[in-house]
């Protein structure tokens, strides 16, 4: 199954249906009088977030989603049938945006949770509704509402704990493959991972989810390599890890390039809890990672943890870290809920 993160989608709902404009005539019956019934509901469109789904693959091959119209009224004081709905059913972590790619409509990042994108059109009323004192045959009825129509953007954004970073071939992948049981592509030529993938991992008896995107390079948020359109995935991570090649002749550089492109994509991300860790530490000897670890420090003004996802160095230490990172984000949660919950005005 591809993976597919950002679909643009036309959506429709339906209009309602007309009234009748009707009169009751029956055997015997002098003075029938007017019986148009109301015109049915246009069905409206939803979207909602299902468990299953981590990719939005099927809205590439239907991009159209309209709803039924509802049905004219009939005589004999008969209502029309309402349009059927349309539920867009997405992954957990799909935000619905609007046509300028920029107004948030929807954030779904709850299974289960359902929101209303275009209502459907009222219907009609029929002439029973127009029958007063001084007009007791109405000859008038009201045409259903119309429909409404527009374009949404859907992008999805993964769920996960912790996000990985890193330039190309910093071992992102190894990482991944070493504390989990995915997959990922691995070879010794940068850009190996061409979209992003997700890991559990385990530590103590406790899981968490992991992120691997695509690796950048300076330059991405002006779209050089892959860009930066995979880092929306790592906004919702509660820590970020990243990985830096301790084989690299420029350790500073390459930190400060993957600094600089997240600053550059937004300032909050950056300022996300992370931690730090020189990685391929199997291919160095003591007094390299002596060298290269106090580099990455002063490069970084902060503690800077030793891996290698190889020879499995250091795995332990960086994922006890992760998940302490991941509780205090969750407790810090929880405290701003209860506080906001507790304050009445």
């Amino acid at each position: 199954m591809k993976f597919l993160d950002l679909a643009k989608v036309y959506i429709r709902s339906g209009s309602g249906g007309g009234g009748c404009v009707s009169f009751r005539r029956e055997k015997y019956i002098e003075f029938g009088g007017p019986d148009g019934g109301d015109g049915g509901k246009g069905g409206s469109v939803w979207v909602e977030a299902v468990d299953g789904l981590n990719t939005l693959i099927d809205f590439r091959y239907q991009q159209h989603f309209f709803a039924k119209n509802g049905q004219p009224g009939m005589g004999r004081q008969r209502t029309g049938k309402d349009g059927d709905d349309i539920v867009l059913r997405v992954p957990v972590g799909t935000e619905v945006l609007d046509e300028d790619q920029e107004t948030v409509i929807a954030d779904m990042t709850e299974v289960g949770q359902r929101v209303q994108l275009a209502r459907g059109g009222n219907g009609g009323f029929g002439n029973l509704h127009f029958k007063t004192s001084v007009n007791q045959a109405p000859r008038r009825a009201n045409p259903g509402q119309e429909g409404v129509e527009r374009t949404i953007w859907l992008r999805l954004k993964l769920i996960a704990d912790v996000g990985l970073l890193g330039l190309p071939n910093a071992g992102k992948s190894t990482f991944l493959a070493a504390t989990s049981n995915a997959r990922p592509k691995i070879a010794d030529y940068p850009f190996t991972t061409l979209h992003p993938n997700l890991g559990v991992v385990g530590v103590d008896n406790v899981e968490f989810v992991v992120a691997d995107i695509p690796g950048l390079i300076g330059g991405a948020s002006e779209g050089r390599g892959l860009g930066d359109l995979f880092l929306g995935h790592v906004e919702r991570c509660s820590v970020l890890l990243h990985l830096v090649d301790g084989t690299s002749q420029t350790i500073t550089e390459d930190y400060e390039t993957i600094i600089g492109e997240l600053e550059a994509y937004a300032g909050d991300l950056a300022a996300k809890p992370r931690v730090t860790a020189l990685n391929k530490i199997d291919a160095l000897d003591d007094d390299e990672r002596v060298a290269a670890r106090a580099e990455l420090e002063e490069a970084s003004g902060g503690p800077v943890m030793m891996l290698s996802g190889v020879s499995r160095e250091g795995l332990t230490e960086v994922l006890r870290a992760l998940r302490a990172q991941i509780d205090e984000d969750k407790l810090r949660h929880r405290a701003n809920n209860e506080e906001s919950e507790s304050w009445q005005p």
